[in-house]
């Protein structure tokens, strides 16, 4: 199975970065596409900047979803809403395919340094992408992510426990 995952920041020190990464390692035995948010930088999009085509960026962000089976996303916040960054290649590739995530099962995640884990903006998304071919099949939030994540893995036995049970639920289901 070929799996794209990816956090939605673009941040090289992105603790949803650290995340996805962790949640990749639970699929030894597929092909995973890490990307990095950094490869997709285009122009702000506009109605104005669309009457001169889809960037090529938007376009390799869509074969790079269109290519997988299945997608897992974590989801960094900004003031309680996506960042910049993902909005933007979002709002593109959107443009070319409105059906952004082709009905691929979808794994979402989001952590942050409170106790809410981010989960205004996995809210958001779970309300938002079902209309751009979002099927999503699981998602976990964790919370207070210094005190919880150490050395590469979640350390606290009831989040690990939690996120273990969360992939296994997803993996049901591919």
């Amino acid at each position: 199975m070929k799996i794209t995952a990816f956090a939605a920041s673009n941040s090289s020190t992105s603790i949803n970065g650290q995340l996805v990464e962790l949640a990749t390692k639970y699929f030894p035995n597929d092909q995973i596409n890490l990307l990095d948010l950094n490869d997709f930088e285009m122009p702000i999009y506009s109605e104005d900047r669309n009457k001169q085509g889809v960037p090529s960026q938007a376009t390799a962000f869509n074969q790079a979803i269109s290519e997988s089976d299945a997608l897992i996303i974590s989801l960094a916040e900004h003031n309680g809403s996506f960042t910049t960054a993902f909005k933007n290649i979002f709002d593109w590739a959107s443009r070319e395919d409105m059906k952004v995530f082709k009905d691929k099962p979808m794994l979402l995640l989001s952590t942050s340094p409170g106790a809410r884990g981010a989960s205004g903006v996995l809210q958001q998304a779970q309300s938002i992408f079902p209309y751009f071919g979002g099927n999503i099949i699981a998602s976990y939030s964790l919370g207070q992510f210094y005190d919880n994540f150490k050395d590469a893995e979640i350390i606290n036995p009831e989040q690990k426990a939690l996120l273990t049970q969360t992939i296994q639920n997803f993996k049901d289901h591919l």
